[in-house]
């Protein structure tokens, strides 16, 4: 019984280690998204109405981090964000087209126990086409993933918050 006793005081309070798991790396889903094209870094300063108005368009109160956001010669677009699934962060890129339409959407990294099919090819494909003036509402535009709701919504509105950023600020860069 004293066994018993002090194996479940040592498993108590043993620390839950997470485990991300990295799929692709920031060059390699350059690489990915717009193979063989260079991607600059860009150096983009929102101002505090723009961060109030991403928040309100994409429903994230955390604020995006503007330090992952490249660019091609082309005129292509590549953001790199996170959102939370869960409980975890999701580190996830969207590649949008010159002409802001949606090129590609890749999750990075994933840290969630369940709920990765994110990650599968046939849900992120619902995205490619879209535009900042297409709606993005999970369970009407874009399918839900029964098991990964959360994570779902939370990238739909992550990919939302990246198109809104694009309409409002990146366009004008050409």
């Amino acid at each position: 019984m004293k066994w018993t006793t002090s194996l479940g005081t040592a498993l108590l309070i043993t620390p839950i280690v997470s485990h991300a798991t990295i799929y692709l790396t920031t060059e390699q889903v350059k690489q990915v998204i717009f193979p063989n094209q260079m991607l600059i870094k860009e150096n983009i300063q929102l101002k505090p109405e723009q961060i109030k108005q991403l928040k309100q368009i994409s429903g994230i109160d955390s604020a995006l981090k503007t330090d992952q956001i490249f660019k091609t010669k082309e005129g292509d677009w590549l953001i790199i964000d996170q959102v939370i699934g869960k409980h975890e962060m999701i580190t996830y890129a969207v590649g949008i087209h010159a002409n802001g339409s949606i090129k590609q959407i890749e999750v990075m990294q994933y840290t969630e126990t369940y709920g990765d099919q994110v990650r599968n090819a046939s849900w992120r494909d619902q995205f490619v086409g879209k535009t900042a003036s297409s709606a993005l509402t999970l369970g009407k535009d874009i399918k839900n993933i029964s098991g990964a709701t959360l994570s779902s919504k939370h990238l739909t509105d992550g990919v939302h918050r990246a198109m809104a950023l694009y309409a409002m600020e990146l366009k004008s860069l050409k």
